[in-house]
C-alpha cells in the first residue's frame, strides 16, 4: 500500500505563489499517471494536472493553464504542483493521486487558501 503525504499549503494573497508537494512511501518510477486534483469547500473534487510518462504529457485543466506547472522527480519519489497567479478561486484543499497496479490512492490533503 502506498502512503501520499501533499506538504506546501498554507495562506496567500491573490497573486502569490505556493509550491505543492506530493511524498511517496514508495518509489514512483513506474506510475505512468499521477495527477493533483482539488475540493473547495461545499463542491466536488476536481482534476487540476496530470502528468503522465507514457506517452509524456502533461495536463492541465482550464482554469489552471498558464498558472500552475506539475511536475515529478522520480529520485525523490515526489510529484510538485507549482501554483503562481493564485486567485482566491483557488482556495481549496489539494490533493494528489496515483493508480498503482490497478488501486488508486489519495493523500490527505493540503489546504490552500487565498485572500483577496
Amino acid at each position: 500500500q502506498v502512503h501520499l503525504v501533499e506538504s506546501g499549503g498554507g495562506l496567500v494573497q491573490t497573486g502569490g505563489s505556493l509550491r505543492l508537494s506530493c511524498a511517496a512511501s514508495e518509489s514512483i518510477s513506474s506510475i505512468i499517471t499521477i495527477s493533483w486534483h482539488r475540493q473547495a469547500p461545499g463542491k466536488q473534487r476536481e482534476l487540476v494536472a496530470v502528468t503522465r510518462t507514457v506517452p509524456r504529457t502533461t495536463t492541465y485543466a482550464d482554469f489552471v493553464k498558464g498558472r500552475f506547472t506539475i511536475s515529478r522527480d522520480n529520485a525523490k519519489n515526489t510529484v510538485y504542483l507549482q501554483m503562481n497567479g493564485l486567485k482566491p478561486e483557488d482556495t481549496a484543499d489539494y490533493y494528489c493521486y496515483i493508480n498503482q497496479a490497478g488501486r488508486g490512492y489519495w493523500g490527505q490533503g493540503t489546504r490552500v487558501t487565498v485572500s483577496s
